[in-house]
């Protein structure tokens, strides 16, 4: 144990920053609407099982006691390729800032996550390369593949979720030989997969039940409101000459 048992014997931490967990900011305010789930996949295929899983999540989400938004991304332009004021992009942007969790499907190619999957989170602005729209919601990632199973698109969607600092929950879903795991209708048939997706989804809303009303608490950084300090600084300084 060190022998300082307070802020004097941390010289290089700022006071005004430096704050102590405290139990009682992490206890949820009681919220009367269903935890907010946005789903974004990444295919534009006309059969396309990345839409077939995501629209099964869906059923279950909503079963589980969520309100689900599913953005399609048909005609969402590629990142830069077009102003921010474009309709798809604002729906896009909109949704992330309605959403308390989110789920990000993907096929794999080329043994990574698809463009379409990730243009869509490239849409997603920085502003001050700080806070993100995306910041301390939920997510969970899943991925279908066309021959053995793989786990390259989910670990690539963890990195890109942890950069988005968002709360990325344990479980997760990869369903390979995915050509044989739908019907022609769309939807999935009972397997070890399916059961794997119905964990996933449970899990995501009691991730997200815990996580709202507190997401703000959560994801505040010591180093954020030091930062945050010494521009309040410098502006009272400015004031006073």
């Amino acid at each position: 144990m060190p022998k300082g048992s307070g802020l004097s014997d941390l010289l290089n931490v700022l006071p005004a920053a430096f704050q102590v967990p405290d139990f009682g900011q992490l206890v949820a305010p009681a919220l009367d609407h269903k935890p907010r789930i946005l789903m974004l996949y990444g295919s534009l295929r006309e059969r396309s099982y990345s839409r077939f899983l995501t629209l099964e999540a869906a059923r279950l989400l909503e079963a589980f006691g969520a309100e689900v938004r599913i953005f399609h991304a048909n005609g969402l332009p590629l990142p830069n390729d077009a102003p921010d004021t474009h309709p798809k992009v604002q729906e896009l942007r909109e949704a992330m800032l309605w959403s308390e969790g989110q789920v990000w499907t993907s096929p794999e190619r080329h043994g990574a996550m698809s463009a379409v999957l990730k243009s869509q989170i490239d849409w997603i602005p920085l502003p001050g390369g700080a806070i993100r729209p995306t910041q301390g919601r939920t997510l969970a990632v899943m991925q279908v593949s066309g021959g053995s199973q793989s786990f390259n698109a989910v670990n690539q969607m963890r990195i890109l979720g942890r950069w988005m600092r968002m709360v990325t929950i344990p479980n997760q879903s990869s369903v390979a030989k995915a050509f044989q795991e739908f019907d022609e209708d769309g939807r999935m048939k009972p397997s070890s997969y399916y059961d794997r997706v119905v964990d996933v989804c449970e899990e995501l809303v009691k991730f997200t039940l815990i996580n709202r009303g507190v997401a703000g608490y959560l994801t505040s950084r010591y180093s954020e409101r030091k930062e945050a300090a010494a521009k309040l600084g410098e502006r009272v300084g400015l004031k006073s000459i």
